[in-house]
């Protein structure tokens, strides 16, 4: 049973200061649930869930609690327009001290703002095994439910740091820095980079000027048509691909 105070509470977290306040965020739908639940490191504190799913999932009660909504339950707490016949209230986990890894390569995201190109950059990430992500503070929340979906389940895989990117890159003395750029080395001439971070930059005005600034190896991707740029998670795809 869903109490209206309970309901109210989960509809609060659709709103990043109520996330942070909380430290929880919201995911729903059938694979991202079951991504959480199998991934040791997820910290599922509450499911909410139709009979059917219930039923299904009984093994999960001994991880986490479980509560049987109606289909008019979930469609007030859901923060899709379809619901998908599960939700879970999940732990954000903490990102103190978070220590890059120098003998991987790793990503650092400048004003990514979109939250489907961030779901998806996170997804693309997890593909290519790109493990660390590391974001300005003005991109996305991965934690707001459009992002959160578009990861398809790759949220609870990845780590991400929001920081003063062009800050934390003054830090990174001997660390390789990569850019996506529209002045740089042909995408073709790169090959097997296994170390250093990656810089993709926001959507409409690419990377900063003081983000720029320490960008050690500026990447471009060859263009033979005309239009007059890519999506950033597109990009973001097309250069994990060529140099990993």
């Amino acid at each position: 049973m869903l109490s209206k105070a309970e309901a109210k509470y989960i509809q609060s977290l659709s709103q990043k200061k109520f996330r942070q306040q909380e430290n929880l965020f919201v995911a729903e739908g059938l694979k991202i649930i079951a991504e959480a639940l199998n991934n040791p490191f997820a910290k599922v504190k509450k499911v909410f869930a139709m009979e059917d799913w219930v039923r299904a999932n009984e093994k999960f009660r001994s991880r986490t609690e479980i509560v049987t909504v109606t289909e008019a339950d979930l469609n007030r707490i859901s923060q899709l327009k379809t619901p998908h016949g599960v939700l879970a209230l999940i732990e954000i986990p903490r990102s103190e001290g978070f220590e890059l890894n120098t003998l991987k390569l790793a990503l650092a995201l400048d004003g990514i703002q979109d939250p489907g190109n961030m779901g998806t950059i996170l997804r693309i990430a997890d593909w290519f095994g790109v493990k660390q992500i590391i974001c300005s503070n003005d991109c996305a929340d991965i934690y707001n439910s459009k992002v959160v979906q578009a990861s398809m389940g790759s949220i609870f895989r990845t780590e991400v740091f929001y920081t003063n990117l062009a800050g934390w890159l003054t830090t990174q003395k001997n660390t390789i820095i990569y850019g996506a750029a529209l002045d740089g080395i042909p995408l073709r001439s790169y090959k097997n980079i296994q170390q250093g971070v990656l810089i993709s930059g926001n959507e409409g005005n690419g990377i900063r000027t003081e983000v720029m600034q320490h960008i050690s190896q500026k990447i471009t991707i060859e263009r033979f048509g005309e239009a007059e740029s890519l999506n950033a998670a597109v990009a973001t795809g097309i250069i994990l691909a060529q140099i990993v």
